[in-house]
């Protein structure tokens, strides 16, 4: 893309792009008599085939395309603070942009150049979705008003765009974002981060492949150490889509011709060698000193013409933009049906909007439906597929796990074991309840302190499994009724709350039933399992070599082993001889109905939990759910119309982004029905 013809001689127009056979698009020539330069405009304009071309970019822009992940061709603007920036895009533009101390470019500047034919200019400024008219005169302070509104009245820097639309005779076709200057040293009234912030926000710009690195450096000093060339190579390491712009050739001419041919840092797209205006000079003024400055100075003069000059930078730029623009199009086509495709589709999978009362209720009763199957199928029938790889919702695995600790707690308490103080608590109970009457009967009222006193002492295992149980069955139904009513928002509320209100209902039901347990094993010994009276015998064959072994003449062993009972502490009991042999007789009894007890807390438990389940699943949940939805905080079945303030979100941007994407479609359509005509 080497430079034009030179620049006091004439110019002819960029290529122009048409669509070729292959669907694909290819530029042309397209010739334009010669102009003599003092009365040419800076750049010819575009042909009407090219114009429409950048109009559909900068409309896909306004679009703001680029928020949809769509890049579009860009001549990114960047060069460290006080490289000549803004006299660059001045000349080009014909107009005067901010200046003084620090960043003058504290926002991304879109520069919109267009040439019409209308002697009288027409400028205009566009942010925070207006547009205010401004003029030749007021643009500088417009800008800085602007961008003190976007970005603040600071020195701070913001990345919410300001477009400049310049029209104007004679200006080249073009699109620029002119971003901040870099910087290193915070200024007074700046962010200790401002360079990290004006780093970020280049990087940003510069990195996507369409865009176009426009490097502005100054003559003065190195390139290879400028931090924008270092930049620039970051992301273009062959330099395939950079153009340096040389500025200030008037103050530092000395070596210039060697750094713009040896580029050593790799500039693709080639420099360019500009005299910045100086002072009050007007721009043709400024043109004119430049050009003689290229023809007669004894270094400058030595650098080709095909690159030194604005206009030869215009020229360069038209060209570029416009192979890039004609380039990355039909590519820009297939991302804006792609990510429409994707989007369309992403709303379908979205759940039904619902819009009348019968919709609801069909959605209601589905939900519930599916809900109740999936706890019917991990809560009742063991039947996982749904869960596969979570654990904690196999429940009727979890619920055995459970329901045996709860056994093991209750067989290895203290009340439970049998070799705890050795009829010592049996031999207490005894000289309590004694009274006038025949010594050889053994008292009921004993058996009945004892068991009440064990009951007792074990009545919190039962409580606390009641509670540690339906804390976890809460948590499976919340979890299956959440994910069930996913996208109904207001039904996610009602279920939640209907399921906490629910679960408490249940566990205090069993709770309740279970102290009623408790009370009953309290209040009375029954039993009519032959179990009982078989235990009891077998233990009481012991009764007599035990007696013999605590009172006998013969060794008075400290420990006797019981079998069935295990090894006992039989020291303390010498002293209670005429009261062992009833002592013992209850103990056994004690032992054997224990057993039975034991059994039955266990087994009421489960027998009570597959009931309350059943009963939850088939029964009570619906209506729990159906009570708190119609109840006064549940609004009715009409708040299932209304959607989750996620989904809600997520409706509304997919439809932004549709519309973004079917008006972007429409853009690219017509210019290239456009281009397809004019083709033919």
């Amino acid at each position: 893309m080497g430079g034009g013809k030179q620049a006091n001689l004439s110019m002819t127009t960029p290529n122009a792009a048409v669509l070729n056979g292959e669907g694909s698009f290819a530029l042309v020539e397209v010739e334009q008599d010669a102009v003599p330069i003092n009365c040419a405009p800076i750049v010819s304009s575009y042909n009407d085939k090219i114009r429409p071309l950048l109009d559909a970019v900068d409309k896909l822009r306004n679009l703001m395309i680029m928020d949809e992940g769509i890049q579009l061709p860009t001549i990114v603007v960047v060069g460290d603070q006080s490289s000549g920036k803004s006299s660059v895009l001045e000349s080009l533009a014909g107009i005067s942009l901010p200046r003084g101390q620090g960043i003058c470019t504290r926002v991304p500047l879109i520069m919109r150049l267009q040439h019409h034919s209308s002697p009288l200019p027409e400028l205009s400024l566009e942010y925070n979705g207006r547009t205010d008219r401004t003029d030749e005169d007021n643009v500088t302070d417009d800008i800085v008003k602007a961008t003190n509104s976007i970005a603040g009245g600071g020195k701070g820097i913001s990345n919410t765009p300001l477009t400049l639309l310049v029209k104007k005779k004679g200006v080249p076709d073009l699109t620029m974002v002119d971003l901040p200057g870099i910087t290193r040293v915070p200024i007074h009234g700046q962010p200790e981060n401002i360079y990290d912030q004006i780093k970020d926000m280049i990087m940003e710009y510069i990195k996507p492949e369409e865009s176009i690195i426009l490097n502005v450096l100054s003559a003065s000093v190195d390139f290879a150490t400028c931090e924008s060339i270092r930049m620039s190579q970051s992301v273009d390491k062959t330099g395939e889509r950079t153009l340096a712009v040389v500025t200030k050739v008037d103050k530092a001419p000395e070596g210039l011709l060697e750094k713009v041919t040896g580029d050593d840092v790799n500039i693709g797209l080639g420099y360019v060698c500009v005299r910045n205006r100086i002072g009050d000079e007007t721009y043709e003024e400024a043109r004119a000193i430049a050009h003689e400055l290229f023809q007669s100075h004894h270094l400058l003069s030595k650098i080709d013409k095909s690159i030194v000059g604005i206009p030869v930078l215009a020229q360069k730029l038209v060209q570029i933009q416009a192979n890039s623009i004609a380039r990355n199009l039909p590519e820009i086509v297939k991302k804006i049906n792609d990510k429409l495709n994707y989007c369309l589709s992403e709303l379908n999978k979205m759940p039904k909007n619902l819009s009348s009362v019968a919709e609801a209720m069909t959605a209601f009763m589905q939900i519930i439906g599916l809900a109740k199957e999936s706890l019917r199928k991990i809560l009742l029938r063991g039947e996982f597929e749904e869960y596969s790889e979570d654990r904690h919702m196999h429940c009727t695995a979890r619920l055995v796990e459970m329901l045996n600790q709860y056994s093991d707690a209750l067989h290895n308490c203290v009340q439970s074991d049998p070799k705890n103080n050795f009829l010592l608590e049996e031999i207490k109970a005894l000289e309590e309840v004694k009274g006038i009457a025949l010594p050889n009967f053994l008292p009921r009222n004993a058996f009945l302190t004892i068991l009440q006193g064990k009951v007792s002492g074990i009545s919190s295992i039962p409580i606390g499994f009641v509670e540690q149980v339906w804390t976890y069955i809460e948590e499976v139904v919340i979890s299956v009724l959440m994910r069930h009513s996913d996208n109904y928002y207001q039904l996610q509320l009602c279920a939640r709350r209907a399921g906490h209100n629910l679960m408490a209902k249940m566990k205090e039901r069993s709770i309740k039933w279970m102290t009623e347990i408790v009370d009953m094993e309290k209040l009375t010994d029954y039993t009519c399992d032959p179990e009982y009276v078989a235990e009891w015998n077998r233990l009481m064959a012991h009764q007599n070599a035990f007696i013999e072994g605590v009172l006998g003449d013969n060794e008075r062993p400290s420990t006797i082993t019981i079998e069935g009972i295990g090894e006992v502490e039989v020291e303390g009991l010498r002293r209670y001889p005429l009261m062992l042999p009833q002592a013992f007789d209850l103990k056994m009894r004690m032992a054997a109905y224990w057993k039975v007890v034991m059994r039955r807390f266990v087994d009421f438990m489960a027998l009570h939990l597959q009931l309350s389940i059943s009963n939850l699943v088939n029964k009570e949940m619906e209506a729990e759910i159906v009570n708190e939805l119609m109840g006064p905080y549940g609004g009715g079945i009409e708040r299932m119309l209304e959607e989750s303030p996620a989904v809600a979100v997520k409706r509304t941007n997919l439809n932004k982004s549709i519309r973004k994407l079917r008006d972007s479609k429409e853009v690219v359509a017509k210019i290239i029905d456009s281009i397809v005509t004019h083709g033919h």
